[in-house]
Formats: C-alpha cells, structure tokens, sequence
C-alpha cells in the first residue's frame, strides 16, 4: 500500500496539540505569579485607606510613594531582562519573586514618607524585569500567530488580580485590623507578600527554560517547535524587525515611538490600579469591604471584556484599530467621570469601560512590537519599550496624587491621562502602520517601510 501524506488539517491538528499541551505546562503558572505580582503592586492603593490617617500622610505623598515603584523600575529594567537572557528566565523569577515578596512584607513596618518611597523604589527595582523576562520566555515556546493569544490569557491575570485582590484586601483589613496588635494595613502587606517568596522557589523548579529542556515534550514536539519558530526568523521581512544586534535596538526610533505609546497606555493603567478604591469612596462607597468587593466587580468584567475583544480581534486579524479603540474608550471614560461624580452605578460603569479597555489594549499591544525584534534583540528591544513606557507608571500617580492634592478632586488629574492617552492612540493609529504578515494574525511595522 502506498504511503498517504498527511494532510495540511491533520498537520494543523497536530499543531494545535503541542500548543495546548505546551500551554497547560507553561501559562498556567505564569498567570499566577502575574497575580501575585500585580496584587502585591497595586495593594498601596487599598492599604492607603488606612495608613494615611495612621501615618499622618496625605494624597500627593500616597502618590510620589506609587510612583517610586515605577523609578526603581525603570531604572533596572533594562539590565534585569538583559541578565534574564543571560543566566535564563527560571533563575531571574527566583531572584525577582523572593525579592519582591520580602519587600511586601517590610512594607508593614515603614513609619514614614521616607520609608515608604524608599521600600517603593526597591519594590519596583526588585520587581524590574518580570514582565519583559516573561514576554521573552512565551518567545521561546509560541510562533508569532499563536503569541497574541498567549499573551492575552497571561494579561488576564491582571483583572483576576482584581477579582482577588480587592475582595482579599478588603477582607483582611476589615476582619483583622488590631490582631495581635497589627492594623489592617500591616496584615495586608504580610499576607500578600508570602506567596510571592514561595512563587520564586517554585519557578525554579516548574518551569523548563527552552522547549529542548522539556522532559515531557517528545523529541519530534520539540522538533515541530524549533521548525516554527525558526520560520518566523525567516519569515520577518526586512524594515520590519531590529536587528538581532543590541545596539540596532537601542537606536531604532521605531522603537521609541512604540514606547511613547506604551508610557501613555502605562499612565491609563496605573491610574486604574491605584485610584478606583479612593474614587469609590469619593463618590460614596465608605467601607472598605464594600470598595473591595466593587473592585472585584469590575475586575470580573474586567476579565470577560478581554476575552471578547481578544477573540475578536482575533478573528477580524487586526490589531492596531483594536487597540487604539480601546484606549480612546478609556480617555473618554476618563473624561466623562466629573459627569457622575453623584452616582456610584455610574461611576462603576465608566470604571468597568475604562478597566476593560486599558487591559484588553495592553494585551494586544504586545503583538506588535514582537515582530521588530528577534534572537538577541529580543531581550533589549521589550526591555527598551516597558522600561521607557514604564516611566508613565511612576509619573501618573504622582501627577494624580499633586493635582488631588491642590484641587480636592481626582478628576483632574484623570482628565490629563485620559488626554495623554488618547494623543497616544492617535500617534499609533497615524505612525504604526500593518506590517505585510497582518494577515496571519500578526502586527505592526512602523510608517515609511
């Protein structure tokens, strides 16, 4: 009997097969660290409900201490992923989660302004790298048209976060203020902190750094990897990636442009972490428990919006419209909060768009700068853009907090991010154009090539 080759479908089955089970060995983890991450990141904004009035601080204090995270960060993300591509990814979640964990728990004991900018800034140069280093390593598992999935689910993480996060945080400083002589906030920062130490001892042993190193991938899996991923090296037409060379990167302007884009989109998605407990209590939610279980609200659509613009985004094959909308929805939310200062339904409304567009942008985002960079470039090139992007982190609370602060009202400075984002999404939507493999589900090239 002649030998029948197998068919394209049954090839995109097999496929198919190694990517779920590749899935369900690698991103499950991930996500929960990004929770623990994210938790550990924005749990200042329910801890400062209690600890302002405990440490005698105010709200531009509160928000140059949010902002701090963002320096310490900044300034070490570029070396942080640059070593994550030297010494491999497993080793940097170690260093990265037992640091950052540590540094949650010594939160509980900071007694002053100085204090807390300080174990902010650490928290954030602790922390430099976990993003990007996690970009990098779905790089060495995922082909280009499988990553913008990937990178959707692994961002969902951020309004589970949430769904988690502000019922817990809620709970733990209503149920426990004065146990043992600790205030809510201090407990906050005990328990939330734990799991990240332990998360970084496990990464070490979970995870494997390249699909070669996997065990439980046959050899023929990890063949079929090695083929995809290196056909995307080839299949990058010129003009649309870096080049492989470090410095190339650095002194790509496209590069910049991208992470113009991204430090708006930063400055939107900090505001959102830090301030919607203190904008719920503004309009009229005062206890604590209630602001947490309305935050896990909104994280919970939060979390199905990214599904549907993700698969939709998906299926229509385009990126840049679907991000751009998404952070236009945001600047109007962002706008339009003064209109419900009164009204609490509305406000959660306005909220739940903001939150769901900023996070579903976010996602999305991330396929589009892949495609500039590849081998070494890789590691420098998303360091470059998170780190420059990441600025917007440390500067959107401080100016949220400053203008608080002077005028009594969050909205105004809201109302300035929101308008730096919406500058941001034009510039993406006039800059970055399709890049030539949009019809495979990829994105991205910059203007002129």
């Amino acid at each position: 009997m002649s030998h029948v080759p197998a068919t394209s479908s049954s090839s995109g089955s097999d496929d198919n097969a190694i990517y779920r089970k590749v899935a369900r060995r690698v991103v499950p983890f991930l996500f929960i660290c990004y929770v623990v991450n994210f938790m550990d990141r924005v749990n200042i904004g329910f801890a400062k409900l209690q600890f302002l009035q405990d440490l005698k601080l105010d709200d531009s204090v509160f928000g140059v201490a949010a902002g701090m995270f963002f320096v310490g960060y900044v300034i070490f993300e570029l070396p942080s992923n640059l070593l994550a591509a030297r010494i491999g990814v497993r080793k940097t979640l170690l260093r990265i989660m037992v640091l950052w964990g540590a540094l949650t728990v010594s939160l509980m004991f900071v007694r002053s302004a100085q204090g807390l900018y300080w174990l902010r800034f650490l928290l954030g140069a602790a922390e430099a790298g976990f993003f990007p280093g996690v970009v990098l390593y779905l790089t060495y598992w995922f082909p280009d048209q499988r990553r913008g999935r990937i990178l959707s689910l692994f961002v969902m993480a951020v309004p589970l976060a949430g769904v988690v996060g502000g019922p817990l945080s809620g709970a733990i400083m209503g149920h426990l203020h004065g146990v043992l002589g600790f205030a809510g906030w201090q407990w906050l920062f005990l328990i939330e902190g734990v799991p990240a130490i332990v998360l970084g001892l496990l990464a070490h042993v979970l995870l494997d750094e390249r699909p070669a190193d996997a065990r439980w991938l046959t050899a023929n899996e990890k063949a079929q990897i090695e083929a995809a991923l290196n056909s995307d090296r080839r299949a990058h037409p010129a003009g649309v990636h870096a080049s492989a060379k470090l410095s190339d990167v650095l002194t790509n302007p496209r590069i910049y442009v991208l992470s113009a884009i991204y430090f708006c989109v930063f400055m939107a998605l900090n505001a959102i972490g830090f301030w919607i407990p203190t904008l719920l209590r503004q309009v009229g939610v005062h206890a604590i428990r209630d602001i947490g279980w309305l935050s896990g609200g909104i994280s919970v659509c939060t979390a199905f919006g990214i599904v549907l613009i993700g698969r939709h985004s998906d299926q229509r094959k385009e990126r840049r419209w679907h991000v751009a909308g998404c952070g236009l929805a945001v600047a109007a939310s962002f706008l339009l909060l003064p209109l419900a200062a009164h009204s609490i339904a509305l406000t959660v409304v306005l909220l739940v768009v903001a939150s769901v567009g900023i996070y579903a942008a976010l996602s999305l985002f991330w396929t589009i700068p892949t495609l500039y960079l590849q081998k070494d470039g890789i590691a420098g090139g998303i360091a470059t853009i998170t780190a420059i992007g990441a600025i917007g982190g440390a500067v959107s609370p401080s100016l949220v907090g400053m203008l608080k602060t002077s005028t009594g009202s969050l909205y105004s400075g809201l109302g300035v991010v929101g308008a730096l984002l919406a500058m941001g999404m034009l510039a993406l939507l006039v800059v970055v154009r399709p890049a030539t493999r949009e019809a495979t589900g990829a994105v991205g090239a910059a203007s002129g090539h």
